[in-house]
C-alpha cells in the first residue's frame, strides 16, 4: 500500500471515527501531501512508510524551516509544527493498525513563537457594538452578530451554523456542537436576546440560518436559504468594518471577541472551570492562558510596590 492510500484512510478515520471537522481534515490532507511530496523529491525517494526515520525527520523539519512559496513567503514556526503535529497524528494511527513505523513521540516540536493575546476592554467592546446602523435591517444583523461574539464566546465556525431553532428565547441558551463533536451549552445576555428578538422581527423571510446575507444574487435551487447563510469570512468583514469604524487601538476578530469574552469573566471574578464549560475547552489549560492577563492579585501587588 502507498503512503497516499495509507493517508488517505487515515484521513477517513478522522472523518469516521474522530468526527474531526472538515477544516481539520483538509488540513490535515495538506499537511500530509506535503509529507508525501517531500519523500517523493528526495535523492532516494520514500516510497513506504517504513522508510520513514529520524534521520528523514530531520531533513524533512530543515525543509519546512527553508520553505519559500512563489511569492517568497515562508512558513511561520507555528505552521511548521502543524506538519509535524499531522505527521504524529498519522503515525500513531498507524501504530494503532499494527504498522511498524516510527513512534511519533521520536518526533519533537519545535517551540513555538509566543502570541500576545488580544482582547478588548469592556468599554471597547461597547463602542464597537455601538457602531453598526441600527435603521436597516443588515444593520440590525450586524449588531447581533457583535453582540453574540462577545455575549457567548461562540467559535466564529459555531456562530455561522446558528439557525433561528437553535436559540431558546425564554432560557437565554444556545445548544452548540463544537469542537470534536463535543456538545454544550452557552448562554446570552439580556441585551443578546434583545437584539435576537428585533432582528427576527425585521427579517421578512422564513429561511432557517439565523444570519444570512442581503447582498448578491438571488438563488435559483435555494434549500430552507442555506444558500443565503453567512460563512466564516463573512463574519470576519463584518468585524474588520466596525473595528476600523469604531478606531479601536486593537486589530480585533472574531476570535479576539471570544478573547474577551473570557477575560472580562475572569476579571469579573468568575470560576475558570466555568468559562473552560463555556468556551468548550477540552483541557483547562487552554483555559489558563486568560488568567495571565485578568489576575486581580497580581495588580494588587503592582500597585502596592511598584509606585511612580
Amino acid at each position: 500500500m502507498t503512503i497516499l492510500n495509507q493517508v488517505e484512510q487515515f484521513l477517513e478515520y478522522l472523518e469516521i471515527e474522530k468526527n474531526s471537522s472538515k477544516l481539520t481534515i483538509r488540513n490535515y490532507r495538506h499537511y500530509l501531501l506535503r509529507l508525501i511530496n517531500f519523500l517523493e523529491s528526495l535523492p532516494v525517494p520514500v516510497n513506504s512508510i517504513s522508510g520513514i526515520n529520524q534521520d528523514i525527520i530531520r531533513k524533512y523539519r530543515l525543509y519546512l524551516s527553508r520553505f519559500s512559496d512563489s511569492k517568497g513567503l515562508t512558513l511561520k514556526r507555528i505552521t511548521q509544527n502543524y506538519h509535524l503535529i499531522a505527521v504524529r497524528a498519522f503515525l500513531r494511527y498507524l501504530i494503532r493498525n499494527d504498522v511498524p513505523v516510527m513512534h511519533p513521540e521520536k518526533i519533537e516540536l519545535p517551540k513555538a513563537e509566543s502570541k500576545s493575546l488580544k482582547f478588548l476592554s469592556r468599554e471597547q467592546v461597547e463602542r464597537l457594538i455601538n457602531m453598526p446602523n441600527i435603521s436597516t435591517p443588515q444593520g440590525i444583523r450586524d449588531k447581533v452578530v457583535l453582540e453574540m461574539l462577545f455575549s457567548t464566546g461562540l467559535r466564529v465556525s459555531e456562530l455561522v451554523k446558528l439557525n433561528r431553532n437553535s436559540i431558546n428565547l425564554k432560557t437565554s441558551e444556545i445548544g452548540v456542537i463544537g469542537k470534536g463533536g463535543r456538545p454544550r451549552v452557552v448562554f446570552m445576555s439580556d441585551s443578546a436576546i434583545s437584539w435576537v428578538n428585533r432582528y427576527l422581527k425585521v427579517r421578512e423571510d422564513d429561511y432557517s440560518p439565523l444570519f444570512i446575507r442581503y447582498a448578491g444574487k438571488t438563488p435559483e435551487d435555494n434549500d430552507h436559504g442555506e444558500d443565503y447563510r453567512l460563512n466564516v469570512r463573512s463574519i470576519q468583514r463584518i468585524v474588520e468594518k466596525y473595528v476600523k469604524k469604531a478606531r479601536l487601538p486593537v486589530k480585533i476578530t472574531p476570535h479576539g471577541l471570544r478573547h474577551s469574552f473570557a477575560t472580562d469573566l475572569l476579571s469579573a471574578g468568575a470560576d475558570l472551570r466555568a468559562i473552560q464549560e463555556m468556551l468548550g475547552h477540552k483541557n483547562i489549560s487552554t483555559t489558563q492562558i486568560y488568567t495571565h492577563v485578568t489576575n486581580p492579585q497580581l495588580k494588587k501587588i503592582h500597585q502596592k510596590f511598584h509606585r511612580s
